[in-house]
């Protein structure tokens, strides 16, 4: 690896090699190995900027923190040292092999070893390679820089051993196979399939996480039909699976059923779409199923109150796979209003202003998009909604009020709730720009009163 390669590493990561760097060379100074490991290696190799760096090196825990004072010693009995150095935080790892893995996470025991034996007890050929930091040699004990220029996602040594291990390895594949583009090998592939259950032995917060960095990539869609085809998502997110086959009408529909318009959508968002958009596309339609019925008079498929279930049940899954309250307000909000769009021409300007006023409208604007482009194609409301963007853009959509509580006190009224309603119709004529000052409001309040 030439000079400027190894230089280009650490582009947009300020100093965060030569930090890591410095750390290495130290480990060397006082006679140990010290290799970088595992993603950043990989990284680097496929000309990706590394987002952090990790060091393995032949130096046992109590050594790495003599070198480095202050380290954080989180998991030392792993041989794992966190060590700052710059601002930054590297994790400092001894060669080990592991011993067995009872609690389907951790190992019970380690012992310290050498760099091709802590190298075969890695997840990923392609996680399993080291770099020297001063020459940027690459030592590869598994293979891993061939399947990396084959594109291939493959477990070091038995793989259902690798999955047993540790079965969040299980979801870490289909990432990886999501993030990179790469194929699974096939009895690393069958080996996913035939341990999916493993699942079971993972906690929610941890299935949660690797779902959401995946969720959230470009190629998401291909990461769903891999969650489902390796049968990994019937252990936390079943309701996906009705979803197959789940007939739609053809008129409104002509892509196909539930599960292909809900892929399409995810294919369509930008690769940038926030994890409340990209969980909101995948739940939508979530309702379908349990909601479909079929009207032999009209001669059509109808899910009549989907969104209002589809809301509910998305809140369940979220609160199941224990994601943050503001993520699942957030959800279930846009899940509840996404059939809305189809009315928004018929509304009055007051209730147009408010519908666009909610902090999601950004996020149901592009569900929106993507929903009208994956099935009819019509954009008519789509196009509404951005010019009414560009006509209320002068002004807030929700002006301060004209008219307090106070001044319905000082107008002789006692607070109670017809005080709500007197407010909301005060907006509502605000609204629809029937008032605009406060001397005309409280002329008018007092008419109403």
């Amino acid at each position: 690896m030439d000079a400027r390669r190894r230089q280009s590493y650490g582009q947009g990561v300020p100093d965060a090699r030569h930090a890591a760097c410095n750390l290495a060379r130290r480990l060397k100074k006082a006679g140990h190995t010290a290799y970088f490991a595992g993603g950043c290696v990989r990284d680097g190799l496929l000309g990706k900027i590394p987002k952090d760096y990790d060091i393995a090196t032949s130096a046992t825990p109590a050594q790495v923190t003599a070198l480095f004072p202050g380290s954080n010693e989180v998991g030392a009995h792993f041989g794992v040292v966190i060590a700052k150095e710059q601002g930054h935080h590297v994790e400092i790892a001894t060669f080990r092999t592991d011993g067995s893995y009872r609690d389907g996470r951790r190992p019970d025991d380690v012992t310290f070893s050498t760099p091709e034996e802590d190298s075969k007890r890695r997840d990923f050929t392609i996680n399993g390679l080291f770099e020297d930091p001063e020459s940027g040699e690459v030592i590869d004990f598994v293979g891993g820089r061939k399947d990396l220029a084959a594109g291939v996602l493959r477990a070091i040594g038995n793989p259902a051993d690798r999955f047993n291990e540790d079965a969040l390895r299980l979801m870490r594949a289909i990432r990886f196979a999501t993030t990179l583009g790469f194929e699974i090998e096939p009895d690393t592939w069958a080996a996913i399939q035939a341990n999916a259950d493993g699942l079971l032995r993972i906690s929610p917060e941890r299935i949660r996480d690797e779902f959401s960095r995946l969720i959230v990539q470009p190629a998401r869609a291909r990461g769903l039909d891999l969650l489902v085809d390796s049968g990994l998502i019937q252990h936390f997110l079943p309701e996906v699976l009705p979803l197959i086959g789940c007939e739609q009408p053809p008129e409104w529909h002509p892509e196909g059923d539930v599960y292909v318009h809900t892929r399409i959508m995810l294919e369509m968002l930008g690769p940038e779409a926030p994890l409340e958009l990209c969980l909101a596309v995948l739940l939508h339609d979530i309702a379908k199923p349990p909601t479909q019925t079929f009207d032999e008079q009209a001669g059509r498929i109808r899910f009549n109150g989907h969104d209002a279930m589809g809301a509910l049940m998305a809140e369940e899954i979220l609160r199941r796979l224990r994601y943050p309250n503001h993520v699942i307000e957030d959800v279930a909000f846009i899940v509840s209003r996404h059939m809305q769009f189809m009315n928004v021409q018929q509304m009055r300007t007051a209730k147009l202003k408010r519908f666009m006023s909610a902090p999601t409208f950004p996020l149901e604007l592009d569900l929106h998009r993507v929903d009208c482009g994956s099935s009819n194609g019509f954009t008519d409301n789509l196009e509404f909604l951005i010019a009414k963007q560009e006509e209320f853009a002068a002004q807030p959509l929700i002006p301060a009020p004209l008219v307090t509580g106070h001044d319905l006190i000082r107008l002789g009224l006692a607070p109670g709730p017809r005080f709500s309603e007197i407010l909301d119709a005060v907006q509502t004529e605000q609204l629809e720009g029937r008032l605009a000052d406060r001397e005309s409001a409280v002329a008018w309040v007092k008419g109403l009163i």
